[in-house]
């Protein structure tokens, strides 16, 4: 017998839905069912963001940067190269990326703390900002990948005159 795709969802709000899960991995399928039930549906959540004010939206934007600067300190992440816009925004990428692909694939996967450095140490040479926010919709397993297929503008080089 397969795994199910279609879940039925009843949200925190109380709303239910029924939804397609079959571009999630049979095996994630139960769990990511499970926390959309502690979520609000998508009409409430958006209901909730438009009753945001502009001071609760920046206060939530420089509480996620304030993790994000302390993740890069915790592991020794270089600052990224950009815009003045960009540079926040693709930190802020590069810490939700890192740390959803340390829970695929050491946490939940079967990445050892090594090889799992090896990616960190990757990680490391990608200093454009840009290349970060390019990422953010990836899937966390395809790090390793991605991070191979970065280009020479994505890294910077040992020559800052070069």
């Amino acid at each position: 017998m397969a795994v199910k795709t279609i879940w039925p969802i009843h949200y925190a709000c109380g709303h239910q839905d029924d939804r397609d899960l079959s571009d999630r991995p049979a095996d994630r399928r139960a769990g990511f069912a499970e926390w959309l039930a502690k979520q609000k549906c998508t009409d409430c959540w958006r209901a909730d963001a438009d009753e945001r004010t502009d001071q609760d939206k920046a206060d939530w934007l420089k509480a996620r940067q304030e993790e994000s600067d302390a993740w890069a300190v915790k592991f020794r992440m270089p600052p990224l190269e950009g815009t003045e816009r960009s540079v926040p925004w693709g930190a802020r990428c590069r810490h939700q990326i890192m740390d959803a692909a340390h829970t695929a694939l050491v946490v939940e996967g079967d990445t050892s703390v090594a090889e799992w450095e090896k990616i960190e140490d990757s990680a490391r040479t990608v200093t454009r900002a840009g290349w970060w926010i390019d990422q953010r919709f990836s899937q966390p397993e395809d790090l390793t990948e991605l991070l191979q297929a970065a280009t020479g503008a994505d890294r910077p080089t040992e020559n800052p005159h070069f």
